[in-house]
């Protein structure tokens, strides 16, 4: 792969950040998915990236060439206000997208193991995500120790100690 970085996620990064967490969420690219304002404003949605900075809050960006191509984020969540992998207030639950003109390239899989290097690195006991039972990448997850801790609505949540 050439010229791969990755890097922390700072305020610039924001924007793009909104743009993989719209890419995350409506990955089969529906034709009557709304647009990303409009998914964005959805309670559901917008707890994974609203008031960005939170403490425990933390994020990566895979950039090919410079040009930013993908991100990994997690957040910690509370009982009465969380994400869809919920498990409880001490796991962080992670995000992760990949620019469609850059996958298939293994760079989901090297951000999601940095994103588990440092979270080993803050003594971070597990984390969790959601993913749809359909979802290409539930493969990737599992083949980099996630498994499945319980199913609901067509999704799984998935839980991996960091190393």
């Amino acid at each position: 792969m050439a010229a791969l970085s990755i890097l922390p996620i700072v305020d610039r990064d924001l924007p793009f950040v909104r743009e993989m967490l719209y890419e995350a969420a409506f990955w089969r690219g529906t034709t009557d998915a709304p647009d990303i304002a409009g998914a964005l404003s959805q309670p559901g949605l917008a707890v994974y990236v609203e008031d960005w900075g939170r403490p425990g809050d933390a994020g990566l960006i895979a950039r090919v060439r410079g040009a930013r191509a993908g991100a990994v984020w997690v957040r910690r969540f509370r009982d009465d206000h969380h994400g869809y992998g919920y498990i409880d207030e001490r796991t962080p639950e992670l995000s992760i997208a990949v620019a469609t003109d850059h996958r298939g390239r293994g760079i989901g899989r090297c951000l999601v193991t940095a994103m588990l290097v440092e979270l080993g690195l803050r003594a971070v006991e597990q984390v969790s995500l959601s993913v749809e039972t359909d979802n290409p990448a539930r493969a990737l997850y599992e083949g980099l120790g996630f498994v499945s801790r319980q199913a609901a609505e067509g999704a799984v949540t998935m839980v991996r100690t960091p190393p």
